[in-house]
């Protein structure tokens, strides 16, 4: 469900040592072909079938491409008419257009918070996002990259063999979310007195609680007035509930993919509520929400592996 690979350690540089320093840079090496890594290719696929929809919620030329260039995904769908059960089928249909319907959610938010103001666009865990080549963002946003090397070096790799251009600056950022990814940040071009906005898609609950909050910390030590956060939460106490739900099954029977082996499983912070009592206005949404007012996407339904998935929109309000 992540645009990105992840670690589960802390987010906090790491004191030192020829341990920590070999750690990194096998980090650094891995690119998408396991683990969380997968899950790019998997929101991708899910991208590249929305795209071809008639009735499509977000657009992405770039999103097939990337599941094309990968061993592990070869034989994955990029289209619908390619799933013998349509839209029946719980993860190319029902999960694919959950992720069709968050691209389009999230697109409007940046979209959004750049016509307020924002001149930079961060991408914390990016994976294959491409939001730099598919927005109409103005000529003097920045959109900042940040992830590891090795997904880094393999979406450049595509985007190079197709000759995409991207639409406002884009300035890749290779770091381990582990390490400190602030410092990278900034040492790139990054301004933390630029009103700013910033994507966590799909990457919080893939990590343990403290590291989510040194994140969130961090986010707002590198905002000013006028900036915005949106991710993707968990509210489930117990995760492990579904895992017999019909989304889980597809997912680990269909493509190998166990995504409840990937997701922390220690108690959730309250982010949202940690953003609030320091200044931000925040809401929180059911994805269903926006698929009501969409007229598409994903509807409750009984064991639902969706039910506990929530929207998190924050805007800082104060200096």
């Amino acid at each position: 469900m992540s645009e990105t690979s992840t670690t589960e350690e802390s987010s906090r540089p790491a004191a030192g040592g020829d341990a920590a320093a070999t750690a990194a840079r096998q980090a650094d090496a891995e690119g998408v072909d396991g683990g969380v890594g997968l899950t790019a290719l998997l929101v991708a696929a899910a991208r590249a079938i929305e795209t071809h929809r008639r009735d499509s919620l977000a657009q992405d030329v770039h999103a097939e491409h990337f599941v094309r260039a990968a061993a592990a995904c070869a034989d994955w769908p990029v289209r619908i008419g390619q799933v013998p059960e349509g839209d029946e089928n719980p993860l190319w249909g029902r999960f694919a257009r959950y992720f069709g319907l968050r691209t389009r959610v999230l697109d409007d938010f940046v979209l959004g918070s750049v016509h307020d103001g924002a001149r930079q666009v961060v991408l914390l865990g990016a994976g294959l996002d491409t939001r730099a080549f598919r927005l109409d963002l103005p000529s003097d946003c920045v959109v900042f990259e940040i992830d590891r090397a090795g997904v880094l070096a393999f979406k450049q790799q595509v985007l190079t063999d197709l000759s995409a251009a991207p639409r406002a600056k884009r300035v890749p950022v290779p770091v381990d979310l582990r390490a400190d990814w602030a410092t990278a940040l900034t040492s790139t071009g990054f301004d933390p007195v630029v009103p700013s906005v910033w994507l966590a898609e799909g990457l919080l609950f893939y990590l343990p609680g403290p590291v989510e909050t040194h994140l969130i910390d961090t986010v707002d030590r590198l905002t000013t007035g006028g900036s915005a956060l949106a991710f993707e939460a968990k509210l489930e106490k117990d995760l492990l509930a579904y895992r017999d739900s019909a989304i889980y099954t597809a997912t680990r029977e269909q493509i190998g993919i166990d995504l409840l082996d990937l997701f922390d499983l220690g108690p959730r912070p309250d982010s949202a509520g940690h953003l609030t009592a320091r200044g931000w206005s925040t809401s929180t949404h059911r994805p269903f929400e926006f698929t009501r007012r969409h007229g598409r996407g994903p509807l409750p339904e009984a064991n639902d592996a969706l039910e506990g998935n929530r929207w998190v929109f924050a805007h800082k309000t104060g200096p």
